[in-house]
């Protein structure tokens, strides 16, 4: 039980991390200077990053719901 509590509130720590690096709409390319008027796939870092908020989300609802249940 404790572990599960444990592991929850790790990945939530680290899903707020992940949500918060993610600039708002400008992507990465603007924070270090890039042009953010044209439209453009994810890539490098953004991807890994969007790839790694949604995989947290999915850990987070799957802890979240195992320790509700036990």
């Amino acid at each position: 039980m404790k572990l599960l509590q444990g592991a929850q509130i790790i990945i939530a720590v680290m899903l707020m991390v992940s949500i918060l690096l993610q600039s708002r709409g400008a992507g990465l390319s603007g924070v270090f200077g890039g042009s953010d008027n044209v439209f453009r796939t994810k890539r490098g870092i953004e991807r890994s990053l969007f790839l790694a908020t949604i995989v947290l989300a999915v850990l987070f609802l799957a802890v979240s719901t195992i320790n509700v249940l036990y």
